[in-house]
């Protein structure tokens, strides 16, 4: 498992997560170092997917303007159908991290794909279990990683940005 410092911020709707992640922009945070988790996709066309030419994405459904504006800020994507979650978009390091957790078998007992991702970049199995539990209620988990003092940073920039709830993870020190 590699432990890294984290901070995560649950918000309520696509708009609180979205004035997070401009304001980390705004910031100067890396946007390198920032993911974004939700579902998000309820439609009533029947119609939901995206593709992906080169630099450009293009969502269907209720929020693809909202996943697609990301699309060009944050770096790494995927999109998962995860059982018990549905359709979930992933945008940033932690679609790497997901990914990984799959293809190293690591789905931790009782974790979804999603949680064995984050539990594998450093959160702890009780906090993940929150954050499965937000992304199933179709909240956002914003995640920014890096060293203490751009997490430290990050906090302070979430806290202006109304999410439902933050939390900070940091990585053991090496001795």
């Amino acid at each position: 498992m590699s432990q890294q410092n984290l901070v995560v911020g649950i918000y309520d709707t696509h708009t609180g997560a979205e004035a997070a992640i401009k304001e980390l922009q705004r910031s100067n945070f890396n946007m390198k170092q920032l993911s974004i988790v939700g579902r998000g996709y309820h439609t009533e066309e029947q119609v939901t997917g995206f593709y992906n030419i080169g630099d450009r994405m293009k969502v269907w459904g209720s929020q693809g303007a909202f996943w697609g504006g990301f699309w060009g800020l944050l770096f790494g994507s995927a999109f998962f159908v995860l059982p018990g979650f549905g359709p979930v978009m992933v945008l940033g390091p932690a679609a790497a991290w997901i990914v990984g957790a799959l293809e190293s078998a690591a789905v931790v007992g009782g974790l979804s794909a999603l949680g064995a991702g984050l539990y594998g970049a450093g959160i702890p199995k009780d906090s993940v279990l929150q954050y499965e539990t937000a992304v199933k209620t179709d909240k956002f988990v914003v995640v920014a990683h890096g060293t203490a003092e751009e997490v430290a940073k990050a906090r302070g920039v979430l806290h202006t940005t109304g999410a439902a709830k933050i939390s900070q993870h940091n990585a053991p020190i090496a001795a």
